[in-house]
């Protein structure tokens, strides 16, 4: 959009007719991205209330309408990058935020564990030297203090702040562990999620829909503590929760980051953003339907 066809945009965007306004917005909304950086400045220019509540909207908008676009077109083509899935919620926050940067943080965590590793260790002693790194090198931490802050649920400030909820926590964890060849996958629980590292040689894989049969569960959450099947029976009885199937099972990416969304709802809801947790339930409408679909 040229200079001159913005600004007369945002000359109309002053009139306080709705009439007027509609077409305007709809149109800027359209042009999408490429405009938040002028709609920002017009604003910070301008002493006119309408005008910045109005600019405000638009911007909202827009980075709604592209993080539904971001997370349809990560369904569609399969979610097979847990990464980018997770990234894609943050970006609704953060809509600066480069996949690049991200990636090259987790990959030096990788490379730190990877450098400890050795072809005679066994799974649980891989787990041990992985959370060596993760927990008492690099620092990362559950936030037990201030357990409902959103920002607990978005990738890149976990990689900042080193704390975050427990399903980021297993995001960032099970992205590492993979990079480094280790079967580790999400597992969601009613009230909570861990991890399944999953035997690889304990049956054939020939058949796509059959899964693997798991060798223990871990909880990133808690210093990725070793659990057996035992633990996680007792935990779904203490909290009257049948125990079905796929509790003891490795989900899929869409339902980690259907779970993920979840987890930023509640935190919204705690903190009383109404409106927030609306646009969260779009974006969970979008995976909840491509996981139906599948």
């Amino acid at each position: 959009m040229r200079p001159k066809e913005f600004a007369a945009l945002m000359a109309l965007l002053e009139d306080p007719d709705v009439e007027v306004y509609n077409p305007i917005s709809k149109k800027l909304i359209l042009e999408g991205l490429p405009l938040v950086s002028l709609l920002e400045k017009a604003w910070e220019n301008s002493t006119n209330e309408l005008l910045q509540v109005r600019i405000e909207d638009i911007l909202h908008q827009i980075q709604l309408r592209n993080a539904k676009q971001n997370i349809l077109d990560w369904t569609e083509s399969g979610a097979t990058n847990l990464l980018e899935g997770a990234l894609y919620i943050a970006k609704y926050q953060y809509p600066d935020l480069e996949y690049e940067v991200i990636d090259s943080h987790i990959n030096k965590i990788k490379q730190k564990v990877w450098l400890e590793f050795n072809e005679s260790l066994t799974a649980l002693e891989k787990v041990k030297v992985l959370n060596h790194i993760l927990y008492g090198v690099c620092g990362f931490t559950g936030n037990v203090d201030n357990f409902f802050d959103p920002n607990n649920h978005h990738i890149n400030t976990l990689i900042e702040t080193k704390k975050g909820g427990p399903v980021v926590m297993s995001i960032l964890y099970s992205i590492v562990a993979q990079r480094l060849g280790m079967p580790v996958f999400g597992v969601s629980l009613p009230k909570n999620f861990l991890l399944a590292y999953e035997d690889r040689y304990g049956q054939s894989t020939e058949d796509k829909n059959e899964q693997r049969s798991v060798l223990f569960y871990i909880n990133p959450f808690n210093r990725g503590a070793v659990l057996g099947k035992k633990e996680i029976e007792q935990f779904l009885t203490q909290n009257s929760i049948d125990h079905k199937d796929e509790y003891f099972k490795a989900c899929s990416n869409i339902t980690t980051i259907s779970q993920l969304i979840a987890s930023l709802m509640l935190s919204y809801q705690k903190v009383g953003n109404t409106n927030i947790v609306d646009d969260l339930r779009m974006l969970l409408d979008i995976v909840v339907t491509s996981k139906s679909i599948r």
